[in-house]
Formats: structure tokens, C-alpha cells, sequence
């Protein structure tokens, strides 16, 4: 067994078996086959609100391309020390925000508090000389392997809508947390104030197929066209 990552893992069978069973058939490409068009109504039930979903090949395109409709060239992405983003996308947040930077905040255990963001905070002088907070990006599960739980998650959604802030959630491991935790997904994520998911599913037996999920359906607005420009468009 290879703990490294759950991508060690191999393509589970029910997903061969359906792309098997599609391949025959023949459709227009670029979200107006049938597949794509059934994947809003699919997770909008999954989750219990109505939500925009958008196919991608990958979790770092999730994640790069989820934060480029939330923060300008300017501004910063709040994100834990050991995030993802900041340790494994090699700058793929920077470059498709065209410059956006992580403001880094450390945390026990992969999990950022309340408390840390306020320190962390009162640490920036907050003037045009530094990035502006312009979004924050939690892990669920972490890369230390714990969760946030949905009170969890709720208060550090508060404290970021209360400075203005969108947040989103890489949610390449959420099987997992709301397996452990025994919670329905919605209130692991738009229910406490999630804007954003990134929602795996290549960890998780898939196979060069991730979510972008927009609980706010306004900010789908540029996101095809991002999408497609960045060459990740399936």
C-alpha cells in the first residue's frame, strides 16, 4: 500500500464500466452531451441547493481555476501553511489569477482557527503596499488527514464574510470527512457559508475527473470562458 497519496490507487471498476458503456455513443462535445448536462442536477440534489458544476481534469485546475473567480491579480488568498495550493500546485493559483498570492496562516494539524486568522491578521499593516485578503481556501479533509467539522467550518466562513471575504473549500478528500463525520454534504459546505468547492473525485476511484461546484451561481459568469481558455475544458 502507497499512503503517499490516494492517486496511487488504480481506476475503480464501476467507472470503467461506465465510460465503457458511453464510449459508443456519439454526442456534441464541450458541456451539450448528455453526461455534462445531467452533472448540475446531479450534485444540485447531491447537495440540496441548486448549484452550477463544471467538469475538470484535474484538482489543481479546480483549485486554480475556484480562486481565480474569487480574487484579482492584486489580491491574496488566505490559505494554511501546508495547503495544497501553497506546497503541490506550484504556483497554479498565482497563474491563473494572473498574480494573486497566498497569505500563509499556520494551524495545528492542518486546520486553520479563528484565532490563528486574527493573529495572522494583526500582523498586516492592511495598506496599498500589501496584497489585499480578497478570499479563504480551507482543506476538508486536510493534508494532515483531520476534518473540519460543519461548526467548524461555519465560524471561519463567518469571520471571513465578515471582512468581505468569499470562501472555498478544497474538497478533494470531502468523501472522507463526511464519511468520518456522519453529516449530510450541504452542511459540510454551503450550509456554513461555503461559496466554492472543489469536489474530488480521482481520489476516490475516478479518473481525470474533478467538480468545480458554485454554490453561488452568479460567479459562474466567467467561468466557462476561464475554463476553456486555460485549455481545460474536457
Amino acid at each position: 500500500m502507497d499512503f503517499l497519496s490516494d492517486n496511487a490507487a488504480g481506476v475503480h471498476e464501476s467507472v470503467l464500466a461506465a465510460i465503457a458503456e458511453a464510449a459508443p455513443a456519439q454526442a456534441v462535445g464541450y458541456d451539450s452531451d448528455p453526461w455534462s448536462a445531467r452533472l448540475d442536477a446531479v450534485l444540485s440534489d447531491f447537495f440540496e441547493t441548486r448549484v452550477r458544476a463544471f467538469a475538470v481534469p484535474s484538482g489543481t485546475a479546480a483549485n486554480a481555476l475556484a480562486l481565480a473567480t474569487l480574487a484579482p491579480p492584486w489580491g491574496g488568498v488566505i490559505a494554511h501553511a501546508s495547503a495544497h495550493v501553497e506546497v503541490d500546485e506550484a504556483g497554479a493559483v498565482a497563474f491563473y489569477t494572473h498574480g494573486a498570492t497566498h497569505i500563509l496562516v499556520e494551524g495545528a494539524h492542518g486546520r486553520l482557527s479563528v484565532e490563528a486568522l486574527d493573529a495572522a491578521m494583526a500582523r498586516r499593516r492592511g495598506d496599498v503596499h500589501q496584497v489585499q485578503p480578497a478570499a479563504l481556501t480551507l482543506t476538508n479533509a486536510t493534508e494532515s488527514g483531520t476534518v473540519y467539522r460543519p461548526e467548524d467550518v461555519a465560524a471561519l466562513c463567518r469571520w471571513a464574510r465578515a471582512r468581505g471575504l468569499l470562501v472555498h473549500m478544497d474538497g478533494a478528500r470531502l468523501a472522507n470527512a463526511l464519511v468520518h463525520l456522519g453529516c449530510r454534504p450541504a452542511d459540510l459546505t454551503w450550509r456554513a457559508g461555503v461559496s466554492v468547492l472543489s469536489f474530488g473525485c480521482i481520489k476516490n476511484g475516478g479518473m481525470s475527473a474533478e467538480a468545480l461546484v458554485l454554490f453561488e451561481p452568479a460567479l459562474a459568469d466567467t467561468l466557462p470562458v476561464r475554463r476553456k481558455r486555460a485549455g481545460m475544458m474536457p
